[in-house]
């Protein structure tokens, strides 16, 4: 699949004219999903300030 950026959607490529998006013409971008959201990535950011944190919680539960 690829992804219009100026209709910010999916584009199947069954209909995809000449690579251009059918619906309004312009060049599509090839790739399997599009731009990640930010939401995405923060939740990932989020996800690996936390593992830290509890990584360092083990780690001072150990030694003392």
């Amino acid at each position: 699949m690829a992804w219009c950026d100026a209709c910010d959607r999916l584009v199947e490529d069954d209909d995809a004219v000449d690579g251009a998006c059918p619906t309004c013409g312009t060049q599509i971008i090839d790739g399997p999903s599009g731009p990640m959201p930010w939401k995405f990535r923060l939740m990932i950011v989020a996800t690996a300030v936390y593992l830290v944190w509890r990584a360092w919680q083990l780690i001072t539960w150990l030694t003392h």
